[in-house]
């Protein structure tokens, strides 16, 4: 069993998962610019490495060609990276080199630090597993690097990647102490921060750490069945094959374990990814060879072996040489068994091991020394803020002075923001009370009337009265908007008007109902602006949402305006001055003919 989950990771760091169906949708509109299609070409990389090598090379392709266009270095260092995965999985190792370098190259020029981390892990996977490109202790110092770099960014998720891909270096090793010592570390955080990808990893370095116990089994299965809800396959292919190789060789459950097995090689061939289909058929030879079926575990092994022979697992070896001695060809199993020897001397290397050993000494010397000189530094601040307390002093008048023209203008921000408050609250009472009251009242007489043929025709008018009283009280508070959020509301507002297409991008969360419902009386306005005036035959709404920002955009395409010339009625007016009141952004692009598309960003407050 191999350091598998040293590969490229995937890394939930931005946002959760988006719609990857509506992404790509929303990419062959042909209406984006191309700095909003490299946004999603990019996302759709982030999604397609863990399950779909060939869509994933096609948006990074893609998005290259695009970045190169647009001269955009630091994103065309993203896409080049994601392409060095894709040939990564493939197992064309030459071209994936090629195409980390050049990532690499513009990241340091562009001061990509995400992408510059992430291509020195999968750089040190490479150099660490595959005997043609063999540099262990080049590995391990792009994996230093990795770790000084999600450290120095603050990021616990990237942190635990590296950690945990330095414990599966160590595992690769045999250096059991050191593995242990990183994989509990990496575990610590993903347990602190609750990350599931971080977990699928850990478990299956631990789970390699536990072998032979029941422990491992459990590492194994809570890491399958993570994987499985993340549609991470690589996660599910050494899954599975650590289960077939447990309930094999420690519960000798061999129908379970060819079960498993089977599904580590659907899985694997499903996805192409090479060093998963050696995985998958090494737990098949394990099956094979221990049901007796010596021929199959041949095969199982050889097809392994023809994939990559430089690089096939130890225990590959081990079951092909014990399948030739059990089947009497003694020659055979002679050569595999001498081909496992000189595998061993290579992973065994004592001076390779005190290398190792020392880098790991001066990188936590270098942390050390670090923190020493960053305590210097705080004792040469404190005495020039001595020195600058007289200068503040001097300044304080003229701080003094902004801070009242500031004031003023915070003044006019609140009592809008009352306005708004107040407005929010009578809505709601005036909604409740016409739904509650004037509509159950409206309800009542209808059923009285009910009984009286000749009075039909007043039957009809009260039910266009309750008709009308519903639509009333939704357009002053939409139930939704209280119960579901703005997703909901303005879900609930387009779903009527068979042109008005809604989309949502990033995290549903709530809000501050006040803000929700500011933005929901703009896109309201802005909706209704459109159907009553431009003409418009589609009419797009999209919201995105993240921990910071709320933006809101309505983008039509009819008959449009001379932004210089068309009077602002007072329907734009009420758009501005609760965009203003939330110190929001709104910028409105039009020109006849064009179609008018409209932005507006507000601040999420805390």
């Amino acid at each position: 069993m191999g350091l598998l989950l040293l590969l490229p990771a995937t890394t939930k760091i931005v946002a959760q998962t988006q719609n990857v169906d509506s992404l790509v949708k929303v990419l062959e509109t042909g209406k984006l610019s191309n700095k909003e299609q490299m946004d999603i070409c990019k996302q759709l990389c982030f999604e397609y490495q863990n399950n779909n090598i060939e869509k994933l090379m096609t948006y990074a392709e893609r998005g290259l060609l695009l970045a190169k266009n647009e001269n955009d270095k630091a994103i065309a260092s993203d896409f080049y990276r994601y392409i060095g995965v894709g040939y990564d999985l493939y197992g064309k190792l030459d071209s994936a080199m090629v195409y980390y370098k050049k990532g690499l190259e513009w990241a340091l020029e562009t001061k990509n630090k995400e992408c510059e981390m992430l291509t020195y892990k999968d750089m040190a996977y490479i150099h660490i597993t595959k005997k043609q490109f063999r540099d262990n202790s080049l590995a391990w110092e792009y994996l230093l690097k990795a770790l000084q770099i999600a450290e120095a960014i603050g990021n616990k998720q990237y942190s635990v990647l590296i950690l945990s891909s330095m414990g599966g270096y160590h595992l690769f090793f045999k250096n059991f102490e050191r593995a242990e010592y990183y994989s509990k570390q990496a575990e610590k955080i993903t347990e602190e921060i609750n990350y599931d990808y971080g977990k699928i990893r850990v478990y299956y370095n631990l789970g390699e750490l536990e072998d032979g116990t029941d422990k491992a089994i459990d590492y194994a299965s809570k890491m399958l069945k993570l994987s499985q809800n993340l549609l991470d396959k690589k996660g599910e292919i050494c899954s599975l094959q650590s289960l077939a190789y447990y309930y094999c060789l420690l519960k000798r459950e061999l129908g379970t374990a060819e079960k498993y097995a089977t599904e580590c090689l659907r899985i694997a061939k499903e996805f192409g990814w090479q060093d998963g289909l050696i995985c998958a058929y090494t737990a098949s030879s394990y099956v094979y060879l221990y049901q007796k079926r010596y021929d199959d575990c041949k095969k199982a092994v050889l097809s392994a072996w023809n994939l990559d022979s430089l690089n096939v697992q130890l225990s590959t070896l081990t079951n092909l040489a014990a399948a030739y001695l059990y089947s009497g060809e003694l020659d055979k199993a002679h050569y595999f068994f001498v081909k496992y020897v000189y595998l061993i001397e290579d992973y065994s290397d004592s001076q390779f091991q005190k290398t190792i050993a020392n880098m790991e000494i001066k990188y936590e010397t270098e942390k050390k020394e670090a923190r020493i000189a960053s305590l210097e530094k705080e004792r040469k601040l404190y005495v020039w803020l001595g020195i600058t307390g007289a200068l503040l002093a001097v300044s304080l008048g003229v701080v003094l002075w902004q801070k009242n023209r500031n004031a003023q203008k915070e003044k006019q921000l609140i009592a809008a923001q009352s306005i708004q408050d107040g407005e929010l609250n009578e809505r709601a009472r005036l909604a409740e009370d016409l739904h509650d009251r004037l509509g159950g009242s409206l309800s009542a007489v209808k059923i009285e009337l009910q009984n009286a043929e000749s009075l039909q025709n007043v039957g009809d008018k009260l039910d266009q009265c309750i008709k009308e009283v519903r639509e009333i009280t939704h357009n002053l508070m939409p139930r939704s908007l209280r119960l579901s959020g703005l997703k909901g509301a303005l879900e609930d507002f387009t779903a009527q008007f068979p042109n008005v297409h809604f989309h949502f991008f990033g995290e549903e969360k709530r809000v501050r109902e006040r803000l929700e419902f500011a933005l929901y009386c703009c896109a309201n306005e802005l909706i209704t602006n459109s159907l009553r005036h431009s003409g418009a035959e589609n009419i797009n709404v999209q919201l995105v949402q993240s921990d910071k920002y709320l933006s809101l955009t309505v983008q039509d395409d009819g008959c449009g305006f001379d932004e210089a010339t068309v009077k602002k009625g007072i329907g734009l007016k009420n758009i501005q001055d609760r965009v203003a009141s939330y110190n929001g952004k709104l910028d409105i692009a039009s020109a006849p003919g064009k179609g008018t598309e409209t932005v507006i960003e507000l601040k999420v407050e805390s």
